[in-house]
């Protein structure tokens, strides 16, 4: 009987351990030789993994935005748009909210790089929270993920700025890295890094946070600015300087570049959530080219109603000449879905001597008259049209691929206008079937015809 009880006892013995609750870290003020500590204005703290240090701060701006339903709905959709009542909950609870952002030890990912400063915010008393916690060597990361872990069992809705591509699968790795700590389940992620370029990227170019803070966000009016701020190429360098034994005073600059970034992080949010919850009719103050990038982030959600709202807006109050092309096409695909077919045709005309556009919109326009109108003289006329502006920049382009793409696209003319001149035969146009047909063959530009 002992035999058997020691072979238990064994058994026993290879069951996995019950993970440790976690518990808040305790915090204490760093010694006098703890020069880092002193200069961050940061406590040591503690859990049974170890120690890091944590610096933490209030700020009154930005404000407490709340979320819109609406905001939510067009943030979270996916292509799987079913979600789970707990997950919808925790989502519009601004409480459950976690921003974040990290400084790492390279760019560019991989099992090599740590997230030596981790940076979180949430909302409080009005204001925003900001936590950091930094490692000060490498055998403090268990430490300091374990907070991180902590966090998002409160507050498992992330909030990140391009947190997707970069720093949650970066974070997901380091704790998979650990074999002790599982990484935590996020009830959702919204990342603004998406919405941001579709609504800036047209006018701004870049949409790198320290430029949606200057150009949108208006940073001066929120109380802060970066005119000294450092580089993200310099931060890793930074890093390995102080391991050598470097200077500390360059981290100073880092976690302040964090906090900067949490902060802008979260007056995004505001900014966007003010653009998608209210009316665009009411967006007097958007400039034009912002409507337009907000016109295509509603289309891609399929708000199609907002989507031409926001579209005619734009072109109303003005866009600049080489984005006014892009908008009208965009306008007449979307009257055209909507069943307007007379409308679309009114854009394509305002758009058919356009550079770019030009031929696409003889094609509609040929489609439409022989399939809506069924006037197929007007519809060879304008797929002459096309084929004339094809052939022209098939001879100025010396690019083979493109060469090729407009070969197969006169292919497809000529087979449409054989087709025309075959109905056209059928309703006794015998006559101005041949005529058409010797234009066609020696590519002789056509007048076109008034309606």
């Amino acid at each position: 009987m002992a035999a058997v009880a020691d072979k238990f006892a064994r058994l026993a013995a290879l069951k996995p351990a019950q993970p440790m609750p976690a518990r808040p870290a305790a915090i204490r003020t760093p010694g006098e030789d703890d020069t880092l500590g002193r200069l961050l204005g940061a406590g040591i703290a503690t859990n049974h993994f170890g120690e890091h240090l944590a610096i933490r701060n209030w700020f009154s701006t930005p404000e407490f935005a709340e979320p819109a339903c609406t905001t939510l709905e067009l943030l979270s959709r996916t292509r799987d748009e079913s979600v789970s009542c707990k997950t919808r909950a925790e989502l519009e609870d601004p409480e459950k909210w976690l921003f974040l952002d990290t400084e790492t030890t390279g760019l560019a990912g991989g099992t090599g790089t740590y997230a030596f400063l981790i940076g979180l915010a949430w909302w409080d008393a009005g204001g925003l929270q900001v936590e950091q916690f930094f490692m000060r060597d490498f055998a403090e990361e268990h430490s300091l993920l374990q907070e991180l872990s902590r966090r998002l069992k409160e507050r498992p809705v992330l909030v990140t700025f391009n947190g997707k591509s970069f720093d949650w699968p970066l974070l997901e790795n380091r704790f998979t890295m650990t074999r002790s700590i599982a990484v935590p389940k996020l009830a959702a992620h919204l990342d603004l890094l998406h919405p941001a370029r579709a609504l800036w990227k047209l006018r701004l170019g870049s949409v790198r946070l320290v430029e949606l803070e200057r150009h949108v966000l208006d940073a001066p009016r929120l109380g802060w600015q970066r005119d000294n701020d450092v580089s993200s190429a310099l931060i890793p360098q930074f890093y390995f300087d102080y391991l050598r034994g470097g200077p500390v005073e360059p981290l100073a600059a880092v976690v302040r570049h964090n906090q900067m970034d949490l902060r802008g992080l979260a007056a995004l949010f505001g900014k966007i959530n003010a653009l998608l919850s209210q009316q665009t009719d009411a967006a007097v103050e958007i400039e034009s080219l912002d409507l337009f990038g907000l016109s295509r982030f509603f289309q891609r959600r399929g708000e199609n109603d907002r989507a031409h709202s926001a579209c005619t807006q734009a072109l109303e109050i003005g866009l600049p000449a080489e984005f006014r092309p892009r908008a009208c096409r965009a306008l007449a695909q979307m009257a055209k879905r909507r069943g307007e077919h007379a409308r679309a045709a009114e854009i394509w005309l305002e758009i058919v001597a356009d550079a770019n556009d030009g031929i696409h919109a003889c094609e509609q326009l040929a489609i439409y008259y022989e399939h809506r109108y069924k006037d197929f003289y007007r519809a060879a006329e304008f797929a002459q049209l096309a084929l004339a502006k094809l052939r022209r920049q098939r001879n100025s382009s010396r690019d083979p691929n493109f060469t090729a793409r407009c070969i197969r696209l006169e292919q497809k003319f000529l087979h449409r206008l054989a087709r025309l001149q075959h109905q056209m035969k059928a309703l006794g146009g015998i006559a101005c079937s041949f005529t058409l047909r010797r234009r066609i063959i020696g590519g002789e530009p056509i007048r076109t015809a008034s309606k």
